[in-house]
């Protein structure tokens, strides 16, 4: 479990060091993210982003636990 704890705080370092980098890429302004903008008011949903994300991740993951039962 420790290292497990370790292994996740280290991804979550390295995620926001490359974070500038991600952002040029559009994450956060992709098709199917819903943004509203009123006065006074800005409501925004990236559910495109998350989308793409949970994708990217669920295939990392799976392919980490086929190649460890390997």
């Amino acid at each position: 479990m420790q290292r497990f704890l370790i292994g996740v705080g280290l991804l979550l370092i390295l995620i926001g060091i490359i974070w500038p980098w991600l952002a040029r890429l559009g994450l956060g302004r992709l098709p199917g993210d819903i943004r509203i903008e009123r006065p006074n008011f800005v409501f925004f949903f990236p559910l495109g982003t998350s989308l793409l994300i949970s994708l990217v991740l669920t295939l990392i993951l799976s392919l980490i636990v086929w190649l460890l039962r390997k």
